[in-house]
Protein backbone atom coordinates (compact mmCIF):
# COMPACT_ATOMS: atom_id res chain seq x y z
CA UNK A 1 0.00 0.00 0.00
CA UNK A 2 2.88 2.25 0.89
CA UNK A 3 4.33 1.58 -2.47
CA UNK A 4 1.66 2.81 -4.29
CA UNK A 5 0.62 5.92 -2.42
CA UNK A 6 4.25 6.81 -3.06
CA UNK A 7 4.10 5.67 -6.87
CA UNK A 8 0.81 8.04 -6.69
CA UNK A 9 2.06 11.03 -4.83
CA UNK A 10 4.91 10.49 -7.57
CA UNK A 11 2.88 10.67 -10.47
CA UNK A 12 0.89 13.42 -8.89
CA UNK A 13 3.99 15.40 -8.03
CA UNK A 14 5.08 15.09 -11.93
CA UNK A 15 1.75 16.25 -12.97
CA UNK A 16 2.14 19.48 -11.27
CA UNK A 17 5.41 20.29 -12.12
CA UNK A 18 4.51 19.86 -15.87
CA UNK A 19 1.37 21.63 -15.26
CA UNK A 20 3.84 24.67 -14.24
CA UNK A 21 6.18 23.98 -17.05
CA UNK A 22 3.07 25.14 -19.01
CA UNK A 23 2.04 28.16 -17.55
CA UNK A 24 5.98 29.26 -17.62
CA UNK A 25 6.05 28.53 -21.17
CA UNK A 26 2.07 30.05 -21.50
CA UNK A 27 1.76 33.49 -23.87
CA UNK A 28 0.76 35.83 -21.22
CA UNK A 29 -0.97 39.23 -20.35
CA UNK A 30 -0.13 41.60 -17.12
CA UNK A 31 -2.54 44.21 -16.45
CA UNK A 32 -1.16 45.57 -12.57
CA UNK A 33 2.17 46.10 -12.55
CA UNK A 34 4.16 49.37 -11.31
CA UNK A 35 6.54 50.77 -13.28
CA UNK A 36 8.74 52.06 -9.89
CA UNK A 37 7.85 49.19 -8.30
CA UNK A 38 9.33 47.11 -10.91
CA UNK A 39 13.19 48.84 -11.25
CA UNK A 40 15.97 46.37 -10.24
CA UNK A 41 18.26 46.47 -7.95
CA UNK A 42 21.33 46.50 -10.09
CA UNK A 43 19.44 49.64 -12.15
CA UNK A 44 18.83 51.08 -9.07
CA UNK A 45 22.55 51.24 -7.71
CA UNK A 46 23.52 52.31 -10.65
CA UNK A 47 21.14 55.00 -10.83
CA UNK A 48 21.50 56.44 -7.42
CA UNK A 49 25.58 56.52 -8.37
CA UNK A 50 24.79 58.49 -11.40
CA UNK A 51 22.72 60.95 -9.54
CA UNK A 52 24.49 61.02 -6.38
CA UNK A 53 21.66 59.66 -4.22
CA UNK A 54 22.59 57.80 -0.91
CA UNK A 55 20.82 54.16 -0.46
CA UNK A 56 20.91 52.35 2.27
CA UNK A 57 23.03 49.66 0.97
CA UNK A 58 26.01 50.04 -1.30
CA UNK A 59 26.21 46.39 -3.65
CA UNK A 60 22.81 44.96 -5.66
CA UNK A 61 22.91 41.61 -3.15
CA UNK A 62 22.34 44.49 -0.11
CA UNK A 63 19.53 46.21 -2.43
CA UNK A 64 17.54 42.88 -2.61
CA UNK A 65 18.26 41.98 1.25
CA UNK A 66 17.05 45.75 1.89
CA UNK A 67 14.00 45.67 -1.39
CA UNK A 68 12.35 42.11 1.15
CA UNK A 69 9.19 43.54 2.46
CA UNK A 70 9.07 44.05 5.90
CA UNK A 71 5.75 46.57 6.86
CA UNK A 72 4.12 48.83 5.24
CA UNK A 73 5.83 51.73 6.03
CA UNK A 74 9.36 50.27 5.14
CA UNK A 75 7.37 49.49 1.65
CA UNK A 76 7.20 53.25 1.29
CA UNK A 77 10.43 54.13 1.67
CA UNK A 78 11.83 51.41 -1.08
CA UNK A 79 8.66 52.72 -3.30
CA UNK A 80 9.68 56.53 -2.39
CA UNK A 81 13.64 55.70 -2.96
CA UNK A 82 12.93 54.14 -6.58
CA UNK A 83 11.04 57.07 -7.60
CA UNK A 84 13.44 59.51 -6.15
CA UNK A 85 16.44 57.87 -8.21
CA UNK A 86 14.84 58.64 -11.76
CA UNK A 87 15.96 62.20 -12.15
CA UNK A 88 16.37 61.92 -16.32
CA UNK A 89 14.44 61.77 -19.50
CA UNK A 90 17.11 58.89 -20.05
CA UNK A 91 16.34 56.63 -16.55
CA UNK A 92 12.88 56.42 -17.82
CA UNK A 93 13.47 54.83 -21.38
CA UNK A 94 16.06 52.35 -19.39
CA UNK A 95 14.35 51.40 -16.89
CA UNK A 96 11.13 51.01 -19.73
CA UNK A 97 13.47 48.76 -21.47
CA UNK A 98 14.63 46.36 -19.03
CA UNK A 99 10.88 45.65 -17.62
CA UNK A 100 10.27 44.58 -20.97
CA UNK A 101 13.50 42.50 -21.40
CA UNK A 102 12.17 40.96 -17.84
CA UNK A 103 8.90 40.38 -19.15
CA UNK A 104 10.01 38.76 -22.32
CA UNK A 105 11.79 36.13 -20.78
CA UNK A 106 8.41 34.98 -18.77
CA UNK A 107 6.75 34.69 -22.31
CA UNK A 108 4.52 38.78 -21.60
CA UNK A 109 3.11 39.35 -25.06
CA UNK A 110 1.43 42.49 -23.45
CA UNK A 111 1.61 44.58 -20.81
CA UNK A 112 -0.79 47.52 -19.04
CA UNK A 113 2.08 49.18 -17.05
CA UNK A 114 0.78 51.61 -14.27
CA UNK A 115 3.27 55.07 -14.09
CA UNK A 116 2.86 57.20 -11.16
CA UNK A 117 3.99 60.58 -11.62
CA UNK A 118 4.85 62.25 -8.36
CA UNK A 119 6.07 65.71 -7.39
CA UNK A 120 9.41 64.63 -8.34
CA UNK A 121 8.23 64.36 -11.78
CA UNK A 122 5.74 67.64 -11.96
CA UNK A 123 8.81 69.95 -10.05
CA UNK A 124 11.19 68.41 -12.24
CA UNK A 125 11.01 66.95 -15.74
CA UNK A 126 7.81 68.05 -16.22
CA UNK A 127 6.15 66.62 -19.16
CA UNK A 128 9.42 65.31 -21.08
CA UNK A 129 9.46 62.29 -18.46
CA UNK A 130 7.36 60.67 -21.18
CA UNK A 131 9.64 61.00 -23.82
CA UNK A 132 11.65 58.60 -21.78
CA UNK A 133 8.65 55.75 -21.44
CA UNK A 134 7.70 56.55 -25.30
CA UNK A 135 11.29 55.83 -25.73
CA UNK A 136 11.42 52.70 -23.83
CA UNK A 137 8.66 51.49 -25.27
CA UNK A 138 9.26 51.82 -29.18
CA UNK A 139 12.33 49.82 -28.23
CA UNK A 140 10.45 46.97 -26.28
CA UNK A 141 8.29 46.47 -29.41
CA UNK A 142 10.85 46.27 -31.68
CA UNK A 143 13.70 44.05 -29.57
CA UNK A 144 11.11 41.73 -28.13
CA UNK A 145 7.70 42.31 -29.93
CA UNK A 146 5.96 43.33 -26.65
CA UNK A 147 3.16 45.89 -26.45
CA UNK A 148 3.39 48.36 -23.54
CA UNK A 149 0.50 50.70 -23.06
CA UNK A 150 -0.10 53.12 -19.79
CA UNK A 151 -2.36 53.80 -16.98
CA UNK A 152 -1.28 57.08 -15.83
CA UNK A 153 -2.08 56.83 -11.50
CA UNK A 154 -3.24 60.09 -9.26
CA UNK A 155 -1.75 58.79 -5.82
CA UNK A 156 -4.56 60.05 -3.13
CA UNK A 157 -2.24 60.91 -0.20
CA UNK A 158 0.40 63.35 -2.62
CA UNK A 159 -2.62 65.26 -3.71
CA UNK A 160 -3.85 65.81 -0.01
CA UNK A 161 -0.85 66.44 1.20
CA UNK A 162 0.19 68.67 -1.29
CA UNK A 163 -2.69 70.93 -1.75
CA UNK A 164 -0.31 74.01 -3.91
CA UNK A 165 0.23 71.07 -6.28
CA UNK A 166 -2.21 70.75 -9.09
CA UNK A 167 -0.76 67.18 -9.72
CA UNK A 168 -4.01 65.76 -10.20
CA UNK A 169 -4.63 68.39 -13.47
CA UNK A 170 -0.73 67.24 -14.20
CA UNK A 171 -1.43 63.70 -14.53
CA UNK A 172 -5.14 63.63 -16.18
CA UNK A 173 -3.87 66.53 -18.88
CA UNK A 174 -0.33 64.08 -19.42
CA UNK A 175 -2.50 61.10 -19.58
CA UNK A 176 -5.13 62.98 -22.10
CA UNK A 177 -2.26 63.76 -24.31
CA UNK A 178 -0.79 60.27 -24.17
CA UNK A 179 -3.63 58.52 -25.12
CA UNK A 180 -2.73 58.52 -28.61
CA UNK A 181 0.87 57.00 -27.61
CA UNK A 182 -0.05 54.25 -25.39
CA UNK A 183 -1.46 55.69 -22.64
CA UNK A 184 -4.75 53.87 -22.10
CA UNK A 185 -6.66 54.57 -18.70
CA UNK A 186 -6.22 56.40 -15.48
CA UNK A 187 -5.87 55.39 -12.22
CA UNK A 188 -5.90 55.56 -8.95
CA UNK A 189 -3.53 55.23 -6.46
CA UNK A 190 -2.23 54.48 -3.12
CA UNK A 191 -4.03 53.77 0.38
CA UNK A 192 -7.62 53.78 0.33
CA UNK A 193 -8.12 54.14 4.26
CA UNK A 194 -9.06 57.69 4.55
CA UNK A 195 -9.05 58.39 1.04
CA UNK A 196 -12.21 57.44 -0.99
CA UNK A 197 -12.57 57.52 -4.43
CA UNK A 198 -15.41 59.52 -4.69
CA UNK A 199 -13.43 63.49 -4.73
CA UNK A 200 -11.64 62.10 -7.46
CA UNK A 201 -14.69 61.83 -9.95
CA UNK A 202 -14.02 65.26 -11.35
CA UNK A 203 -10.58 63.99 -12.73
CA UNK A 204 -12.19 60.88 -14.14
CA UNK A 205 -14.84 62.76 -15.49
CA UNK A 206 -12.52 64.52 -17.70
CA UNK A 207 -10.42 61.61 -18.84
CA UNK A 208 -13.37 59.37 -19.66
CA UNK A 209 -14.48 62.23 -21.53
CA UNK A 210 -11.61 62.18 -23.33
CA UNK A 211 -11.24 58.96 -24.11
CA UNK A 212 -10.05 56.94 -21.96
CA UNK A 213 -10.90 54.14 -19.18
CA UNK A 214 -11.09 54.03 -15.68
CA UNK A 215 -9.02 51.89 -13.39
CA UNK A 216 -8.66 52.93 -10.00
CA UNK A 217 -7.02 50.56 -7.18
CA UNK A 218 -10.37 49.22 -5.03
CA UNK A 219 -10.73 46.83 -2.74
CA UNK A 220 -7.50 46.76 -1.04
CA UNK A 221 -6.99 48.55 2.12
CA UNK A 222 -10.35 49.00 2.31
CA UNK A 223 -13.69 47.27 2.12
CA UNK A 224 -16.58 46.92 -0.72
CA UNK A 225 -17.54 50.59 0.06
CA UNK A 226 -13.99 51.78 -1.51
CA UNK A 227 -15.20 49.71 -4.55
CA UNK A 228 -18.83 50.79 -4.68
CA UNK A 229 -17.49 54.35 -4.73
CA UNK A 230 -14.93 53.54 -7.77
CA UNK A 231 -17.74 51.78 -9.77
CA UNK A 232 -20.75 54.85 -9.14
CA UNK A 233 -17.86 57.88 -8.73
CA UNK A 234 -15.18 57.14 -11.45
CA UNK A 235 -17.04 54.50 -13.87
CA UNK A 236 -14.91 52.04 -12.93
CA UNK A 237 -13.97 49.47 -15.92
CA UNK A 238 -11.52 47.17 -14.10
CA UNK A 239 -10.46 47.51 -10.22
CA UNK A 240 -6.97 47.49 -8.76
CA UNK A 241 -7.27 44.45 -6.60
CA UNK A 242 -11.05 44.36 -6.16
CA UNK A 243 -10.82 41.15 -3.52
CA UNK A 244 -12.40 42.69 -0.80
CA UNK A 245 -15.78 42.34 -2.80
CA UNK A 246 -15.99 39.04 -1.38
CA UNK A 247 -17.09 41.09 1.98
CA UNK A 248 -20.48 41.63 0.15
CA UNK A 249 -22.45 39.53 -1.63
CA UNK A 250 -24.44 41.74 -3.42
CA UNK A 251 -21.12 43.72 -4.83
CA UNK A 252 -20.06 40.25 -6.22
CA UNK A 253 -23.28 39.62 -7.62
CA UNK A 254 -22.86 43.02 -9.62
CA UNK A 255 -19.71 42.45 -10.25
CA UNK A 256 -20.25 38.92 -12.13
CA UNK A 257 -23.20 40.58 -13.63
CA UNK A 258 -21.20 43.27 -15.34
CA UNK A 259 -18.51 41.18 -15.76
CA UNK A 260 -16.26 44.03 -13.92
CA UNK A 261 -12.20 42.47 -14.31
CA UNK A 262 -10.31 42.40 -10.98
CA UNK A 263 -6.40 42.77 -11.12
CA UNK A 264 -5.93 39.82 -8.27
CA UNK A 265 -1.87 39.88 -6.78
CA UNK A 266 -2.21 37.01 -3.99
CA UNK A 267 1.76 37.34 -2.93
CA UNK A 268 1.12 41.36 -2.82
CA UNK A 269 -2.38 41.12 -0.71
CA UNK A 270 -0.60 39.01 1.88
CA UNK A 271 2.81 40.70 2.30
CA UNK A 272 0.79 43.69 2.78
CA UNK A 273 -1.51 42.32 5.49
CA UNK A 274 -4.62 42.24 3.45
CA UNK A 275 -4.91 38.86 4.16
CA UNK A 276 -2.92 36.77 6.33
CA UNK A 277 -2.03 33.90 3.95
CA UNK A 278 -2.39 32.87 0.84
CA UNK A 279 -4.95 29.67 2.51
CA UNK A 280 -7.09 33.10 3.48
CA UNK A 281 -6.83 34.83 0.27
CA UNK A 282 -10.44 34.87 -1.25
CA UNK A 283 -9.22 34.20 -5.15
CA UNK A 284 -11.00 30.67 -5.39
CA UNK A 285 -14.03 31.93 -3.92
CA UNK A 286 -14.21 35.12 -6.27
CA UNK A 287 -13.30 32.55 -9.05
CA UNK A 288 -15.86 29.89 -8.14
CA UNK A 289 -18.84 32.99 -8.04
CA UNK A 290 -18.34 33.69 -11.71
CA UNK A 291 -16.02 36.75 -10.81
CA UNK A 292 -13.44 38.19 -14.16
CA UNK A 293 -10.07 37.39 -12.33
CA UNK A 294 -6.91 38.23 -13.56
CA UNK A 295 -3.37 37.42 -11.88
CA UNK A 296 -0.72 40.30 -11.69
CA UNK A 297 2.82 40.97 -9.81
CA UNK A 298 1.82 44.53 -8.46
CA UNK A 299 5.94 45.72 -7.35
CA UNK A 300 7.32 42.77 -8.49
CA UNK A 301 10.84 44.27 -7.82
CA UNK A 302 9.57 45.04 -3.77
CA UNK A 303 7.68 41.93 -3.51
CA UNK A 304 10.61 39.57 -5.52
CA UNK A 305 7.87 38.05 -7.71
CA UNK A 306 7.41 37.81 -11.13
CA UNK A 307 4.14 36.70 -13.58
CA UNK A 308 5.55 33.42 -13.70
CA UNK A 309 5.19 32.94 -10.13
CA UNK A 310 2.12 34.16 -9.42
CA UNK A 311 0.52 32.02 -12.11
CA UNK A 312 1.97 29.32 -10.81
CA UNK A 313 -0.09 29.60 -7.51
CA UNK A 314 -2.72 28.99 -9.49
CA UNK A 315 -1.79 25.32 -9.74
CA UNK A 316 0.45 24.45 -6.46
CA UNK A 317 -1.25 27.07 -3.60
CA UNK A 318 -4.92 27.20 -4.94
CA UNK A 319 -5.13 23.80 -6.54
CA UNK A 320 -6.65 24.72 -9.70
CA UNK A 321 -7.61 22.82 -12.57
CA UNK A 322 -5.99 23.54 -15.90
CA UNK A 323 -8.56 24.56 -17.85
CA UNK A 324 -9.01 26.73 -15.34
CA UNK A 325 -5.67 28.70 -15.22
CA UNK A 326 -5.77 28.74 -18.79
CA UNK A 327 -9.75 30.67 -18.13
CA UNK A 328 -7.92 33.19 -15.68
CA UNK A 329 -4.68 33.78 -18.13
CA UNK A 330 -6.84 34.37 -21.03
CA UNK A 331 -8.56 36.71 -18.85
CA UNK A 332 -5.55 38.94 -19.08
CA UNK A 333 -5.79 39.67 -22.95
CA UNK A 334 -9.35 39.94 -22.85
CA UNK A 335 -9.55 42.72 -19.46
CA UNK A 336 -7.20 44.94 -21.35
CA UNK A 337 -7.73 48.14 -22.65
CA UNK A 338 -6.93 47.24 -26.14
CA UNK A 339 -8.97 47.92 -29.12
CA UNK A 340 -11.84 44.94 -29.93
CA UNK A 341 -9.37 44.12 -33.51
CA UNK A 342 -6.19 44.65 -31.52
CA UNK A 343 -7.19 42.44 -28.66
CA UNK A 344 -8.45 39.61 -31.27
CA UNK A 345 -5.26 39.62 -33.07
CA UNK A 346 -3.15 39.13 -30.03
CA UNK A 347 -5.93 36.34 -28.46
CA UNK A 348 -5.75 34.37 -31.92
CA UNK A 349 -1.66 34.54 -31.59
CA UNK A 350 -1.25 34.39 -27.87
CA UNK A 351 -4.18 31.52 -26.83
CA UNK A 352 -2.18 28.41 -25.74
CA UNK A 353 -3.98 25.62 -23.91
CA UNK A 354 -2.77 23.91 -20.95
CA UNK A 355 -2.91 20.13 -21.76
Amino acid sequence: MDGLQTESDNSAAAELADIVGLIAAAPKAELHLHFQGAIRPPTLLALARRHRIALPAEDADGLRRWFQFRDFAHFVEVYATLRACLVEVADYELVTYELGAELAAQQVRYAEVTFTPGPEVYSGLGETFFDGLSAGRQRVREDFGIDLRWIFDIPRRTVTLHPDLPLADFITRMAIDGRHDGVVALGLAGTERGYPPEPFEPWFDRARGAGLHSAPHAGETAGPQSIWGALRALGAERLGHGVRAIEDPALVRYLVEQQIPLEVCPTSNVALGVYPSLEAHPLPLLLEAGACVTINTDTPAIFGTSLVSEASLLATQFQLAPAAIQQILRAAFEASFLAPDERAALLARADSPLR
